[in-house]
């Protein structure tokens, strides 16, 4: 009964954690499922950077606003990825 009251409550706090290429602005609602749903996101913006700089700023944009407003976080990492992370996630800036 306790291992399983212990596995359960380990199960509710897990986290997963997704890397995928952006592409347009048309996969920005994946991305906020992922982050409501306790996902960790790591894009790679590259393939929209190549393709439109202005859809690209766009994206970029609307990422802010949907991590803000949930009370996640959003960094780049480098030059060509952005990691966004739920609320239960803050990113250390050193």
């Amino acid at each position: 009964m306790a291992s399983e009251l212990i596995k359960e409550k380990h199960q509710s706090t897990k986290m997963m954690l997704k890397a995928y290429p952006l592409r347009s602005t048309n996969e920005i609602e994946k991305v906020k499922e992922d982050i409501e749903n306790n996902t960790i996101v790591i894009l790679r913006i590259t393939p929209l950077a190549q393709k439109n700089i202005e859809e690209l700023r766009e994206a970029v944009s609307k990422l802010y606003e949907i991590a803000t407003a949930n009370g996640g976080d959003i960094a780049r990492l480098g030059e060509d990825r952005i990691i966004i992370t739920p609320p239960s996630v803050s990113i250390w800036r050193g």
